[in-house]
Parts: structure tokens; C-alpha cells; sequence
């Protein structure tokens, strides 16, 4: 908005939220007037206090759980569910009524995530939420915040940017903008998370930036949270004198961070108990890994700490106190993390893949290999001639089998952890070592918890023409796919080609047309459509058709089954159309179907299971 005060960019993290601002009108070029908005929250039954982190948890209590009045907020009565900290505690004693991961749900492409279906586990007296209903719970939480504490700049009249990770496919990232919708967000702008933290960096150094990085530096962004790790490339150009930062590449979205590292934490203080003697149930297993993620966050920040005690609620009588006691410490935190997630390997390791039972629980597809570390040797493999189109950039050396990185930024809560951080830039080292090339620095002055809202903030700003921008567009190049014309033949199908309706890098605000093709489709009966994205071929163009393509070049999106109206066509007609793609102001990609006539418009929507597109 032209006349917005405040620039307001929202975390909406797996594990925690957080809202910050920028004074549009108080700043100056690269001098920004910022802040962090205290989020209003439950610490307890009837007590609140402001935090900046506002944790992405909400708890669902029985009707006869709390008395009268224990969940109102400054700014209202009678809700019957908790949003932030004590849903977070009071989840962990009864986890069948907290929903959590609801972000991490928001991009699972198995599940119609428009239904309720959390918690998964709830009892069958309690009425279950869709990921996209949670999200917006928490999104309408710190708009109302917002209203509460700024009456005088009503959050309707700001410019608002919400994160989401990197990786986040079309549907995911329409859901997230649909949420904001839903929760009262008119003005939105999407913003990649790993580009939320350099922005970040770049706004706290006030304009130092620029002696701290240069022409030819290639910045990896390693951004590990609650529920995913995320990475990026950052390529430093000079254009006319100025440097110009490029986002050139995304990794994959991987669910593997913090949350993995608390369960695996909470088994290992298990084994323990039970070498002694005491077995956990499902109930004290849930309250355990609560318990190890809050002394895994001690421990890791505070070296001087040796241990800290662990209590798990006791469903028994006969224990002292009612409850199990042991301990973790300093040692077995630092061994159990370091080795199972931040391993030294090579850099030709790859994650391991296991073969998957037939029968599993529904749940999120977390990754199967713990190791973040192999997850990065794979990513800056793949990414290998990321930079070899760029102006100013020579390609990479013979035989170099990755994409060398100058310099990292770290970002998410697990590298407060000074141990952390090391060992991920040693690990990297290492690899880069072997090949002759110079070490990456790590660059410093990274707000590692609320470094994606302030960069969110700071980004609104930019996008009025103030300070640093980052360029770069759609993080992966998209493809719809269409089906070959041929006879039956038994026992096979049709086979397919990959038609790019996006390129990598398309711009936000722009249109793309397939020329010079047109295409039949399939109108007044159930059909679905095959979708595909590509984070490593940057030469193909809008209506680049490919016949075949390697299993690393192309991954599978969610599939959209649809009917598309007949509008006065036979149900069943195959009607001629051309593709028209657009990459909206807010960050989410439309596909159309126009007839040669130009008598209607079919949008095939990039949504979930079961949505119907609009006509």
C-alpha cells in the first residue's frame, strides 16, 4: 500500500511465530526504523505476558477442562482454544489436543489439507482442524496482537509480508496466501524464508554489507527450525557499479530440524530409564521429548551448563512426587547431535533412502536420513553449474563435483549453538578443501531467532524502491504435463512430456504465454493434472517440451484432480486451448486455458486433493 506506515513482515514458523516492523515513514535509504511486536499470549490458565516468539502451537481443551474466562486475550472473550506457550505446555501433558506442525502439514501434498485432520491422534469427542484453519488461528492471533498494541496504524492498512520456506511448492504457497486471506491479510506479499534472513543481515549492518561481501561471492544460506531445513544460494554481482544480490538456487523441502533432534533426544533418555528398570508409555514419551527440547536449548546456549534435570509426569502411585526423574547432560546433547545430524562426511555422501513398509501411519513424509549435513552435500551437488550463466561468474574449475560457496549464513534457533554452526562450516570446509578451493567465512551479526520477521519487514520496505533488494524470481522452473496421442496399447499408458509454463526466475508480476502451441483439453468431466518443478534447468524457456528428462531434473508436484466447467460444450469435449502462466505481486503461480475463440478461461489452479479450480 502507497500510503501504509509500517512495512510488518510475519514468521509463521513450524515451531515458533514472530512479528516485526519497520517505521516506512522514520527510515532512511538503508537506515531502517525497526522493531520486534511482543505477541499477547497464554503463559498459563488466565495469565498472559508478551513474548516475541509466539510458539505455532494450539491446544483444543475439554469443555470442562478450565474454568470460565481462562483463555481470553487482551483483545477478547470466549474463544475455547489456546494459541503460543501454554498450548505448547499444556500440549505436552495431553498431546491428543494439540495441533502442531501445522506449516509442515500445510505442504504435504498426501492429504487434503483443507480437512480437519489434527491432531491426528484426537479423541473422537473433539472437533479437528485443517492445517490451513490452524494457520490461520495463528495468523489471526498476531494480526489482533498488532490492532491491540498499535490502534493508531490498524495492521488493514500495512504493508504485510509472510514467510515460507524456500521449497514450498505452488499449492503450498497458495495455501499459505489463502490462510492470510482468510485471516484478514488484504495486503500480502510472499517472501521466501532464507532471503527473509539475509535481508535481515543485511538491514543490521546499516549499510556495512558491502565490506563484507563481494563481486563473485556465492552466499549459502543453511537455515535449520523447528521442522525443516531449508537452503539457499545468494550469488553477489556488480551491475553498473552497484552490487546486486541473485537468489540462483533452492534446495528441497525437507522436514529434518529441531523437532527430530528433541524425539531423538527423548528415545535416548528412554534407553536410559529403561536399562533402569522403568518403561515409558506412548503419553510420558510425548511429555519426554517436551522436556529434552527444553533442556536441549539450555544446554546448547549456555556452555557453562553440565546437566539439567529431566521430570516426566508419572501415571502411577508409587512413585516419589509422582513423577519419573533423570537427567541429561551437556555431553550426551552435543555426542547425539553432532554424530546423528551434523555428521562428517564427504561431500560426495548423499542421504540414505530405506526401503518404506507397505502399511505406515498417516503422518508427515519426514526425511529418512537424519543427516543435515548429507542433505547439504547433496543440495550443492545438484546445484553444481548454478552460476555458470551468470554475468561475471566463471564456471566452476574441471573436476569440481559441487558448487563452491564463499561465504555462509547460518539462520533458525539450532545454531545459537556456537558447536553447531562449527561443525556445519568445518564439515563444509572439508569438502571445499579437498577440491583446492578457499574456504566460506561465516558471516556474522545474524539475529538467528527473529531474523526471518525482521527480514520480512525490511523486504515491504525494499519493494518501495528503499534499500537492498534480492532478485530472482520463481525458485524452480514448472511444468505441466501433457499426455501423448496414441493407440491402446494393453498394459501401458500414454506416455507423457514435461511442458515448462514457468522458468526459473520468473518475476513476480509477470505473464508468459505458450506460443505457437496449442493443446486439447478435457472439459466437463473428472480429469487430473500432472505437474512438475525443476530447481536445476534454468536454460528452459516457456514452451520448452521435453520428452524425457533424468529422475534429479524433475520432481513431482501435487497432483490437481478437477472438473472443468463445460460452458455450454458437450461433458467430455476436448476443446483447443493455448497456456497462459502468471507469477502474481503475492508469490503464487496461476495457469490458464484459453480457447482459440477466446470464449472462456480456465484456471488450472496449483491447489490441493479435491479442490475444484474455478472457471
Amino acid at each position: 500500500m502507497s500510503d501504509a506506515r509500517y512495512a510488518i513482515g510475519i514468521d509463521l514458523g513450524t515451531t515458533h511465530s514472530a512479528l516485526a516492523w519497520v517505521d516506512i515513514a522514520s527510515s532512511d535509504g538503508e537506515n531502517s526504523r525497526q522493531g520486534v511486536l511482543g505477541l499477547p499470549q497464554l503463559i498459563d490458565a488466565g495469565a498472559v505476558e508478551a513474548r516475541p516468539l509466539l510458539p505455532s502451537f494450539l491446544y483444543l481443551p475439554h469443555a470442562d477442562e478450565l474454568p470460565p474466562g481462562a483463555l481470553a486475550l487482551p483483545w477478547g472473550e470466549g474463544r475455547n482454544y489456546a494459541v503460543g506457550e501454554f498450548a505448547r505446555s499444556r500440549g505436552a501433558t495431553t498431546p491428543i489436543r494439540l495441533v502442531s506442525s501445522a506449516k509442515s502439514w500445510l505442504s504435504h501434498p498426501g492429504v487434503d489439507r483443507r480437512a480437519g485432520i489434527l491432531p491426528t491422534d484426537a479423541p473422537p469427542d473433539l472437533a479437528k482442524l485443517s492445517p490451513v484453519e490452524a494457520s490461520i488461528r495463528y495468523l489471526e492471533h498476531m494480526k489482533s496482537a498488532w490492532n491491540d498494541a498499535h490502534p493508531e496504524a490498524p495492521f488493514d492498512d500495512q504493508d504485510v509480508t509472510v514467510t515460507i520456506p524456500a521449497s514450498f511448492d505452488p499449492a503450498a504457497r497458495e495455501l499459505t496466501a489463502e490462510a492470510a486471506r482468510e485471516a484478514g491479510y488484504g495486503h500480502l506479499t510472499l517472501l521466501e524464508e532464507p532471503q527473509a534472513a539475509l535481508y535481515s543481515w543485511i538491514a543490521g549492518s546499516h549499510g556495512a554489507w558491502r565490506k563484507e561481501v563481494q563481486t563473485g561471492d556465492i552466499i549459502l544460506v543453511v537455515d535449520v527450525g523447528g521442522g525443516t531445513s531449508d537452503f539457499s544460494l545468494i550469488a553477489v554481482l556488480e551491475r553498473e557499479g552497484n552490487l546486486e544480490l541473485h537468489r540462483i538456487a533452492v534446495g528441497d523441502h525437507i522436514l529434518l530440524g529441531g523437532d527430530n533432534m528433541d524425539l531423538t533426544l527423548a528415545y535416548g533418555v528412554a534407553k536410559k530409564l529403561a536399562a533402569n528398570g522403568t518403561q515409558l508409555d506412548a503419553w510420558q514419551m510425548r511429555a519426554l521429548t517436551y522436556a529434552c527440547r527444553s533442556a536441549k536449548e539450555s544446554l546448547l546456549s549456555d556452555p557453562h551448563l553440565g546437566a539439567l534435570p529431566i521430570v516426566v509426569p508419572s501415571r502411577g502411585s508409587k512413585l516419589i512426587g509422582g513423577s519419573i526423574r533423570t537427567e541429561l547432560t551437556r555431553e550426551e546433547v552435543a555426542a547425539t547431535i553432532l554424530e546423528g545430524f551434523f555428521p562428517q562426511v564427504d561431500a560426495s555422501a548423499r542421504p540414505a533412502v530405506r526401503t518404506r513398509g507397505g502399511l505406515t501411519q498417516i503422518g508427515l513424509p519426514f526425511a529418512q536420513d537424519a543427516a543435515i549435513t548429507r542433505h547439504l552435500a547433496a543440495f550443492l551437488g545438484r546445484q553444481q553449474a548454478a552460476t555458470a550463466e551468470l554475468d561475471g561468474f566463471a564456471p566452476m574449475p574441471p573436476g569440481a563435483s559441487f558448487l563452491h560457496p564463499t561465504a555462509v549464513l547460518f539462520n533458525g534457533g539450532i545454531f545459537k549453538s556456537e558447536l553447531l554452526a562449527q561443525r556445519t562450516l568445518v564439515t563444509l570446509n572439508a569438502w571445499l578443501a579437498a577440491e583446492n578451493a578457499p574456504p566460506a567465512r561465516a558471516l556474522a551479526g545474524a539475529d538467528l531467532d527473529l531474523a526471518v520477521a525482521r527480514g520480512a519487514a525490511y523486504y515491504g520496505y525494499v519493494r518501495r524502491g528503499r534499500g537492498v533488494r534480492i532478485r530472482g524470481g520463481t525458485a524452480a522452473a514448472y511444468y505441466v504435463a501433457i499426455e501423448s496421442a496414441m493407440p491402446a496399447i494393453p498394459g501401458m499408458e500414454p506416455p507423457i512430456q514435461a511442458l515448462c509454463v514457468a522458468p526459473f526466475g520468473m518475476e513476480e508480476g509477470s505473464d508468459a504465454e505458450v506460443l505457437n502451441q496449442e493443446f486439447g483439453l478435457v472439459v466437463g468431466e473428472p480429469v487430473h493434472f500432472r505437474f512438475f518443478g525443476s530447481t536445476v534447468r534454468r536454460q528452459d524457456t516457456v514452451g520448452t517440451l521435453l520428452d524425457s528428462w533424468d529422475p534429479d531434473e524433475l520432481q513431482e508436484q501435487g497432483e490437481i484432480q478437477a472438473t472443468l466447467p463445460a460452458d455450454g460444450r458437450q461433458p467430455g469435449q476436448v476443446v483447443e486451448v493455448r497456456l497462459h502462466s502468471r507469477v502474481t505481486e503475492t508469490g503464487t503461480l496461476e495457469l490458464a486455458a484459453v480457447p482459440r475463440d477466446g470464449t472462456a478461461r480456465w484456471n488450472v489452479e496449483f491447489d490441493v486433493r479435491g479442490a475444484h479450480p474455478a472457471a
